[in-house]
């Protein structure tokens, strides 16, 4: 029979270390702005919220006629980067249809 080598205490009796988790954080989040204007169509704007903000036309045309009262809506809150494409893509929609439409992003 082989013998068992000898053990040292130091070797049985090593350091414990506990595993941290890493400290997350949510992203920050950011709501997507419409700022009214006076030329811009109500219709058009209720086609943006639908479109780009996936609303029915009852929710779409709440958002609207707040905006047109109020001077802006908030039509969603998302992380940075859906936000901002969100933003352009309103945006650029409202320019090829030759609408003045102004929609921005606030940090939350």
């Amino acid at each position: 029979m082989a013998q068992e080598p000898d053990r040292t205490p130091e070797l049985e009796h090593g350091v414990a270390v506990e595993t941290s988790k890493p400290e997350l954080q949510r992203p920050p989040l950011f709501q997507v702005v419409l700022l009214n204007d006076d030329y811009t169509p109500m219709d058009f704007v209720v086609i943006i919220l639908e479109t780009f903000f996936g609303m029915n036309r009852e929710r779409a045309t709440q958002v609207m006629l707040h905006v047109h009262t109020r001077g802006k809506g908030v039509c969603g809150v998302y992380t940075r980067e859906v936000a901002e494409t969100k933003v352009t893509q309103v945006n650029e929609f409202s320019r090829a249809h030759q609408h003045p439409l102004l929609c921005t992003m606030e940090k939350l």
